[in-house]
Parts: C-alpha cells; structure tokens; sequence
C-alpha cells in the first residue's frame, strides 16, 4: 500500500502520492497570504489579549507552517490518534500560538474562543503546548531540546512498528516526523546528543526545520552562538537544505519535496525568517520575541500587512474554508488506510491483531505468568535480578525494547538473543544510544508518544542527573516509560563519590507522578518490573544495586508501596533497597536486648501514600517510635520517619562493604540509634 499522500488542500494543485514527483506550485496567490496572514493576526491578538507569550516567532514562521500543513502533513483533525497521522512537533514550544492557530484553523476540537483564552486559567491554549490537554498536541515542549528530541524518538518508533509490522504488498506503517527547532533548541546539548543519534540510524523519515531568524531574548544570535550549524547537521549525517527567504512558497515547497524525498538520512531544513514579521518597529528585533507587541503596534502591523480587519481575531472565511478542507481530506485519507489495514488483517490476523493491541497499550493477557520467583536465602544483587526479569518476560512482552547509555553489560538490560537496534535493523530490540543519557531519556519519551512500545533506558543512579529535564517530561505527560537506575549507593564502593549516588534518590521522589521503586531483593524486583509495566499514566523510576543481597520473600506486597516484613512491638524499622537486609540484621541484635522490632519495607514513597489511611497505619501504627534506614540523602524521611541513619556527605573510594562499616551502615550502629530512640 501506498497511502503517503500529499494533502494539498488548494484546489489549483495536483496531489501526488510520495515518490510519483514534485507537486506543482504556483507563485503565491492572494487566498496563499490570506490565510498566512490569518495564522500571523491570531497570533498577535492572542498574545495582546492575554499581554502574555511569544508573538513574534509564529509570525515568523507562518508561510512554512501553511506550506506543510496545508501541502503535506497528513492528518486527520476528527481523529487526533489516528496511528498513521504524520506527526508534527512544535519544539519552540514558545511559539504556541503558531500550533493552536493551525489547530483551530484545520478543524480539531479547539474552538476560537479557546485561543481568545490564551494562556488563562482553564483553557486548553495553555503558554506552551501540553500533550494530552489540547487536541492535537503531539507533545509537551517547552524546555527547549526536548521537543526536537523526542521527535527522533517519534521517528525511531515509526521505523521500529513499520519493520516489525509491515509485510510486502501490505503497508500499514508509514509516515513521517517534521519538527520545527530554533535556535535556543541547537545550542541545548540534548539536541546535540539527539541529532547524532538520528544520523547514526538513517531516520530518512525525520525532517527537521531550523528557524533561523537571528534573534534571541538577549538580542542577536551571534552574542552567543556563531557556529555553521548546516556544517554540523552534515557531520552528524544529516542531508542539509535551505530555504533562502522563509516567506516564498514556492522556495519552501520545492524544498520540502526535497526532503522528504530523501530516504536515508534525516533531513535538517535552514529556513531564514524574520521574527515579528510585519511589525513596521520590531520586526527582527528582541522587543518580537516574548512579549505583546502592543496596542499601537499591532495595527501598524495589520495596516503593513494589508490586513483589512479592524476585529480582534477576525477569520475570514475564504481562509476558513482553504484550511478546513484538512477535515474531508484528512478523513479521506485514514479510511484508504482502514481499507489498507482490512486487507492487511485478512492477510496476516495474528500480526494484525498484535499491531492493534500494541498500538491501544495492552499488555499481553497472562504475560505476568512469565515473571520469574527466586529462592530464599541466595544471594543476588537487584541489577542481576532485573536482568534475568527482563529476559523471561521478553518472550511475552513483544513490545518491550530498551537498552543503555552505554552500558548494557553493567546495567543488565540486554534482552539476549534478539538483534541490536541499527540503521538497517529496526526489528530488533536491544538499544545502543551511546553515552548520551539526556538524549536517551528524550528519544525514550518520542517512542513512548508515537506508541506501541513499552520502552526502558537504563544507566547509573548518579547519572539520572544528566537526563533529569525528560524524566520531569515523562511524568508531566504521563509517559508509561521504565528508568532503570543501577549503582544506587555508596554499595557500587571503589568508583568513588563521583560515582555513588546520594542526593538522587530525594530529587527523584519530588518529582510529581514519578513512581520510585527501590526494591529490597531479587523478589522485590520482579514485583518491582511487574509494577511499572502494568502502570499507564506516568513513568517508573527502578532502583537497583550492584553489590549481593540476600533473597528474602516474595515481594507481592510491593505495589502497596510499603509492608511488614517482620513484626516486632516497640520499634520500626523501615528501609529501603539493600538497608532492607541491615533493618533484619538490626532487628535479631535488638531482640537479644529484649527490643521488639517491625521491619518495614518501603520500596515506593509515591505507591504508599495512595493507600488509604486505615492501610498506612496498619503498617506504621502511630505512637511507635520509628527509624528510616537508607543509605541516601535523610530529606524527606520525616514524613515517616522519627530518626533516620542516612548520609549527609560524599561517599568515598573503597570497597562497599568498608563504606557501609565507615559511614554507620551496621547493625550495631543501627540498634544504638533504636536503643537512643527509646529512651
């Protein structure tokens, strides 16, 4: 099947499907300005209305994004979700007001008065774009980097679906990725460290526009940021265009044809535009960036652009009506694809049936049957445990992919016996991204939001720190994406301080809607996996150790995000992680004092506090002294905690087992603070 059509909407052009040729263009007509020119006055009457936001860029931009929304981008406003639908990431999120006018102008479910609500309580044209919110909106950008990485990500997750899926004569997987950047995006390293990655894999459906107007905040780009940015885009691997003059239709439309006509490598488009274009006074001026224009201005404006609408958000309805027709076409175009997945069905039912569970977010019936139980009493450390987790669920979940930054071995999560993920493998399942760890927490994000697969990256728990921005994103959007932390304490011993992570645990349980799990064993861990993958509305952080622990019990009691492990009558004892093993050590020493102690493992802060209060209390009784145990940062403890044996300080360079001894991590010290307590 061949159902990548261009959508040109202007009744004077011929539609061509992809590779049949170059749609032909005629010289921009007076309907062509029109409706850019609708695109531009929304937008400044939006950010006047709200005397709030970024006018200047949409602006700016507004004949590229007519040219590949009314030409190009296929899409279906009645059907925001179609799986087909070619995505469009706005990544200067700023710009917002760019995307909701195209919104609203196509025909998704955003009204006018919605963008009259521009940033104000309750409307769904919020500052920057909110995935999930507004219908439409593919993605949460705003931070900038993250949108044109998360594209890569939405590219990667094209490929992967399309080799798994698609068979010859039957072609239900194809279409592409266009994010627009600025120059804010480029000098983010997270781009940076995207980019190389999708030249790397010869994503040849990932087409990327640079705005490159020569304005920031502080003024002119070259303040900070003078480098050849086509000549690095190259060295990546990218194909390299250029759009001259980012208001001539026909120069963009040629130049988009060019792109998407190249399949093996990404494209990067150079597109010169003038920030606040129109404004007789601040046009390619700082003053265009992020405040109102004015009053005053934007009428000069309006008057200099021929505007003949004195009416705040004034759509005529010739450009109504040119725009609109995205909704026929666009419905058009998904019931050719229905046809195409009919057919593809009654050729292959098994896969089909798979391509549609993955796609709505399933997981396979009985999967959890495939989760592995370990023996008592051997010991095992976590990241082994979850290594061998994941490899006995891999058969049963088809749609778990992952890897690490570089350190697959270290971490354990090579799914053994299936193909690495490459420039010409995207049917395989193991990850490299090199040692890129915010890019890979971005990409992880696109793959989630482009949809069916269940992804996990993984890397060292002090390194969480390098890609924290997308694991905020991910619980921001309610990405079910898997974090696997390994390493997680002064434990991992002679890589040192600058190795052992201690404030990372605290700044990672802040995060709303992030669910961390620290688990205590081997058992814990699978309880641990099978908790973030059954979870649908936010991403899981995993916390594993380097170092042996003991195998305990069956962790079933871990999704309530705490339990009794041993009871005792006179003091608690809560750990978490390996201090869940020093907490029973702790517990024998006491009884031989004539203490009674409960040990309580609290693998999830997050997963506890949404038991109900008769539940939290069963377990943490109220009037019992009680001691948190971890080897982390003591911030936060209080919330369950009377005392704590936590650090305050770097860790050191020496094997765990000597650190834990130095640092208070014993059972004797552990039951003179109990002993301490009680008194």
């Amino acid at each position: 099947m061949t159902d990548d059509t261009s959508l040109d909407l202007r009744p004077d052009l011929t539609v061509h499907a992809h590779g049949e040729g170059k749609v032909h263009a005629h010289p921009p007509g007076d309907l062509d300005q029109l409706c850019i020119n609708t695109i531009r006055t929304l937008a400044m009457d939006a950010v006047q209305q709200a005397n709030s936001g970024h006018p200047g860029t949409p602006m700016g931009l507004a004949a590229l994004a007519y040219v590949l929304w009314t030409r190009y981008l296929r899409h279906n406003p009645s059907d925001p979700a179609w799986p087909n639908r070619d995505r469009f990431v706005l990544s200067v999120g700023h710009a917002s007001m760019l995307l909701y006018a195209l919104l609203h102008l196509t025909g998704y479910d955003l009204s006018l008065d919605e963008l009259k609500r521009f940033r104000q309580w309750g409307s769904l044209t919020p500052g920057h774009p909110e995935y999930g919110h507004t219908p439409g909106v593919e993605v949460t950008t705003g931070p900038l980097g993250q949108g044109i990485s998360n594209a890569v990500g939405m590219a990667i997750g094209e490929r992967m679906l399309a080799a798994r899926y698609n068979r010859p004569g039957h072609t239900v997987v194809d279409h592409y990725t266009y994010v627009i950047a600025g120059d804010g995006d480029l000098m983010e390293g997270v781009s940076a460290e995207a980019a190389s990655l999708a030249g790397n894999l010869h994503l040849g459906k990932l087409v990327a526009f640079y705005d490159d107007n020569h304005i920031t905040i502080e003024g002119s780009t070259d303040l900070a940021f003078c480098e050849r940015v086509a000549d690095r885009f190259r060295a990546y691997g990218w194909h390299v265009l250029r759009i001259e003059d980012g208001n001539d239709l026909e120069e963009i439309d040629t130049v988009i044809d060019q792109a998407r006509s190249e399949p093996d490598h990404p494209t990067l488009v150079v597109v010169r535009t003038h920030i606040g274009y129109g404004s007789p006074n601040k046009q390619d001026t700082a003053a265009a960036h992020g405040a109102p224009l004015g009053e005053e201005e934007v009428r000069a404006t309006k008057r200099n652009l021929g505007w003949p609408h004195e009416e705040p958000f004034t759509v005529p309805d010739e450009a109504l009506g040119l725009f609109r027709r995205a909704v026929g076409v666009g419905a058009e175009a998904q019931q050719e694809w229905s046809k195409a997945l009919a057919a593809y069905s009654a050729a292959h039912p098994e896969l089909a049936a798979e391509l549609q569970r993955v796609l709505a977010g399933r997981l396979p019936a009985g999967w959890t049957d495939a989760l592995p139980a370990f023996e008592a009493g051997e010991k095992l450390a976590t990241r082994a445990a979850s290594g061998a987790v994941l490899n006995a669920i891999a058969e049963a979940v088809p749609e778990l992919v992952g890897g690490s930054a570089d350190l697959a071995p270290s971490t354990d999560t090579f799914l053994k016996g299936y193909a690495d993920i490459a420039c010409e493998e995207f049917a395989g399942r193991n990850f490299h991204f090199g040692v890129r760890e915010h890019a890979m927490g971005a990409v992880l994000n696109g793959i989630a939001l482009h949809g069916g697969f269940r992804v996990y990256g993984a890397t060292f728990l002090v390194f969480s720190d390098y890609m924290r921005p997308p694991i905020r994103m991910a619980a921001l959007m309610g990405l079910p994406v898997v974090f696997v932390y390994t390493h997680d304490s002064i434990g991992m011993g002679e890589d040192g301080p600058t190795h052992q992570p201690v404030e990372q645990l605290v700044g990672l349980r802040a995060i709303p809607n992030l669910v961390v799990l620290r688990p205590a064993d081997a058992n814990e861990t699978a309880a641990a996996w099978r908790a973030a993958l059954q979870r649908t509305d936010g991403p899981t952080v995993l916390v594993f150790s380097r170092q042996k622990l003991p195998v305990l019990r069956p962790g079933g009691a871990l999704e309530l995000g705490a339990y009794v492990m041993e009871d005792g009558a006179d003091i608690i004892l809560i750990g978490t992680g390996s201090e869940v093993s020093l907490c029973l050590a702790t517990r024998d020493l006491l009884a031989k004092e004539g203490v009674s102690a409960r040990v309580v493992s609290m693998p999830s802060w997050e997963l506890f506090r949404k038991q109900p209060p008769t539940y939290r209390d069963e377990v943490l009784p109220p009037g019992i002294p009680r001691i948190a145990v971890e080897a982390a940062s003591p911030i936060g403890w209080r919330e369950w905690a009377d005392a704590t044996v936590t650090l305050d300080h770097f860790g050191a360079s020496a094997p765990g087992e000597v650190l834990f001894e130095k640092f208070g991590f014993t059972a004797e010290s552990v039951a003179a603070k109990a002993q301490e307590l009680l008194r």
